[in-house]
């Protein structure tokens, strides 16, 4: 009898334990997806140092927030570059990175909550601003529609892909991607119902089966937060031409640093046509 409660009380425990780690992940869900940060004034006198020509700009949500960001005509000749950033990222760095791309004009707003953009992230409104967003750089002067591209970095290749699968696009860049938010949660929590909780799914796979402008993938062998199967799943899962290149020894968050990073992209723009003639 004694074996027996000891058993029945351990079961009764493991339950409360296992229900207890449900409901924390269904409520807490939106500080484990997104971690909003600020814009960092240093960074903010960097950009304007290094891009002189770069602009700090705002767009205005259809429900009355504000999106911060900057353009960076970056000697663009028609063709622009779309990011969407990381979880943790406040997106005014890639503006120092616009030397990588010359020709290429980058277009650089932070989600809501990040940087200086107000309101609160989640799924639904990152996607209605993704697309306001696309809007906008369509019909700037000087931006020729036909040569747009979208890139997404980790969270934000859930972004970009959405926004490729509802608008045309001449490419799409993909760090460190996945095929669905459930899916990752899956390989860190595999005793959790992790496709019954989220409310912010990113389901990139399957809008990825609709899209036919081309892809390329950027896949961190050593990385430990995304999968590499995760980013290989969405690869397999896309309509058009997919190219997935696998850094070895690259993780989450150094992947930017490997020097096939960049050259990577480059080759990708001037396969689209996206890179101007003279600078590929």
């Amino acid at each position: 009898m004694k074996a027996l409660s000891f058993a029945s009380y351990a079961l009764g425990a493991a339950l409360a334990v296992l229900v207890l780690a449900h409901a924390l992940v269904y409520f807490a869900q939106e500080r484990m997806i997104f971690f909003p940060q600020p814009l960092a004034e240093d960074l903010r006198a960097a950009v304007r140092k290094a891009q002189p020509d770069a602009r700090e700009i705002e767009l205005a949500t259809a429900d009355g927030q504000r999106l911060q960001g900057w353009f960076v005509p970056n000697g663009g000749r028609g063709a622009a570059l779309i990011y969407f950033g990381g979880n943790a990222e406040e997106v005014s760095g890639l503006a120092l990175e616009a030397r990588e791309l010359p020709g290429i004009s980058f277009v650089l707003f932070n989600y809501r909550g990040y940087g200086q953009s107000t309101g609160k992230p989640g799924e639904r409104a990152l996607f209605a601003d993704a697309l306001a967003i696309y809007v906008w750089a369509a019909s700037r002067p000087g931006i020729d529609r036909s040569r747009i591209v979208v890139m997404g970095r980790s969270l934000g290749s859930g972004v970009a892909t959405y926004v490729a699968a509802q608008r045309p696009v001449a490419g799409v860049v993909l760090v460190t991607p996945y095929d669905s938010l459930a899916a990752v949660g899956r390989s860190h929590y595999p005793f959790l119902a992790v496709g019954a909780l989220l409310r912010h799914r990113f389901d990139s796979a399957s809008r990825a089966r609709t899209i036919d402008a081309p892809m390329l993938a950027l896949i961190g062998g050593a990385d430990t937060i995304i999968p590499p199967q995760r980013g290989e799943a969405l690869v397999r899962a896309w309509r058009g031409p997919a190219t997935a290149i696998i850094l070895p020894a690259a993780g989450h968050n150094d992947i930017g640093l490997r020097r096939a990073y960049w050259q990577s992209i480059r080759e990708f723009l001037r396969k689209t046509g996206t890179t101007p003639t003279s600078l590929a």
